[in-house]
């Protein structure tokens, strides 16, 4: 797909931060807009304007999120609430939060820049409020390299590496 450029969609991001933790990244408001921007772009959601609530919390706070939210008592990377529909203007998309302590741990056991890894969450959260999944191989496949080609079109690497790529080809053969 084409590289997606400057968008005229406006897109509202309201940041909330719950950890001190995100003090010390400073450049993640930045990167949130850039990388949902990229995201709707590549996604081909039909919006003019939309609204996405972003809250960057501890694992302690995501963890009671997960736990009364999902039944997992445990923190968790990233989690997506889709926002019921309703009138007017702006297309109220819903929240994504993402939990400081979790992204650096798995950025620096992968190899990755905190950026890399903090924008890959922030399209993972998003693709969920537009309504991909990853429930099934399939649905896996098709978010998956929708995130790839997102990632890409920013200048960053395929975060599921060569070996997440021949399992699912493998698998298909």
């Amino acid at each position: 797909m084409n590289d997606p450029g400057p968008s005229s969609r406006e897109i509202a991001i309201d940041i909330a931060i719950e950890s001190p933790l995100w003090e010390a990244f400073d450049a993640a408001s930045a990167l949130a807009q850039t990388a949902i921007g990229a995201a709707l772009k590549h996604a081909d959601a039909d919006l003019d304007d939309a609204e996405i609530s972003l809250l960057l919390c501890d694992d302690a706070f995501i963890q009671t999120l997960n736990r009364r939210w999902r039944g997992q008592d445990k923190p968790t990377n990233v989690l997506s609430f889709p926002a019921a529909s309703g009138p007017g203007d702006v297309a109220l998309l819903g929240d994504i939060a993402v939990a400081f302590e979790t992204m650096a741990r798995e950025a620096e056991a992968e190899g990755k820049s905190l950026a890399a890894h903090f924008s890959h969450l922030v399209v993972h959260g998003l693709l969920h409020l537009l309504g991909y999944d990853h429930e099934s191989d399939e649905e896996a496949e098709e978010m998956e390299g929708l995130e790839r080609e997102v990632l890409a079109s920013l200048g960053i690497a395929d975060p599921y590496g060569l070996d997440a790529a021949s399992k699912v080809t493998a698998a298909h053969e």
